[in-house]
Parts: structure tokens; sequence; C-alpha cells
């Protein structure tokens, strides 16, 4: 069974001064991009979940490949935006015969060096782990999205509250953790500079 991605991209980018989704990397958004990894990765279905400039986001990118999921909380912080995630998700039954998934994946937009061969390795890890286990991204000294995490982990997740995001559950993970290596994972967009220090 392909497991599902959760694309976190509600927030307001107010650092940046206009819509992070929407900044282009490439001939692409950043949010288009990361859909479009998640697919060509096996991820399904994939979920988006907006808030910040929902109407000019859903006007701009054509979501043909993806759920949109409107986050109305999502000035609360991140959090909101992995409880609407996972919402939709659970309202999703994805299986042949109505089953839930074991495990979902949760990604931002905001990692230009993101690859689906990443993608794809983390949920590979996550399906051969004998037990349910977090599959964390590692970079630059942390542990961070993307990230799979298996469905016993779905009540914590959605425990967080404010923008406490999925890094306080992989820094005391309640299951077993283990790491795919994401050289570039710290490279994200919160300034214009950072995009124009891509290669």
């Amino acid at each position: 069974m392909p497991f599902p991605a959760i694309v976190l991209a509600a927030g307001a980018s107010r650092r940046l001064g206009q819509s992070k989704q929407l900044l282009k990397h490439g001939s692409e958004t950043l949010l288009k991009r990361a859909i479009r990894l998640s697919n060509e990765a096996g991820a399904s279905p994939v979920f988006a979940v907006l808030g910040a400039h929902f109407e000019i986001i859903s006007a701009s990118i054509p979501f043909n490949d993806a759920t949109v999921v409107f986050n109305s909380h999502w000035e609360q912080g991140i959090a909101s935006s992995i409880h609407a995630g996972l919402r939709a998700l659970n309202g999703n039954a994805t299986g042949t015969n109505g089953s839930q998934p074991s495990g979902a994946l949760l990604l931002s937009c905001d990692q230009p060096r993101l690859t689906a061969a990443h993608l794809r390795a983390l949920m590979e890890t996550f399906a051969a782990q004998a037990e349910p286990s977090i599959v964390a991204s590692a970079y630059a000294g942390v542990r961070g999205v993307p990230a799979m995490f298996p469905r016993g982990v779905f009540a914590d997740l959605l425990a967080l509250r404010g923008d406490k995001g999925a890094r306080e559950l992989l820094a005391q993970p309640p299951c077993p953790l283990v790491v795919v290596e994401f050289p570039g994972g710290e490279v994200d967009i919160d300034v214009l500079a950072d995009l124009d220090a891509l290669d």
C-alpha cells in the first residue's frame, strides 16, 4: 500500500513578505515542486494543507495531483496544519477495503534540496522496519522533516500545540526512530536572499 503525504504549506511567510508557497525555484513554485516530488516518490494520496493566502495560492496552482485541505486555524501555528492534514487523511480511506495506511509522510514546501529519491528512501525505510518506527531526515545535526510517522504516533502529533511542529516529537520520540541522511536539508527559504543563494 502506498503511503499518504501531507505537505504543510499554510504559513503566512511573514519574514519573506510574500507567499513562500508561490516563490519560483527553477520553473515551478515551491509548493508545486513539493507536490510533484511527493507524487514522483510514490506517495498517495497527497494532501496540501493551505491557510494564509488561500485564494491566491488556489488560483495560482493546478491541484490535479493533490487534495487541498484548508486549515482555518493556520494563525495558531504549524501544529494546526499537522492536525488538519491528519484529519483529512483519517477521513480518506485509502485501501481497497477501506483500510487506513500504517503511516504518513510529513513535509514542508521550503526545502529546495529535497528530491523524490529522498522521499522514496524515507518510505522504503519505514516499510522495512520490523516494528512501527518514525523515520526522520537528518541534517545539520538535527532530526527533522520530511519524516514518516506510524499511525500509532498520530495521537502525539494531534497533541502538538502552537508553533511546535513535529521536531519536538523527533527530539523525544515515543517509539523507535530511524534516520535517513538528507544532505542540504537545512537549506530553507525564509527570506528572498535564501532563494537567490541557491545554485
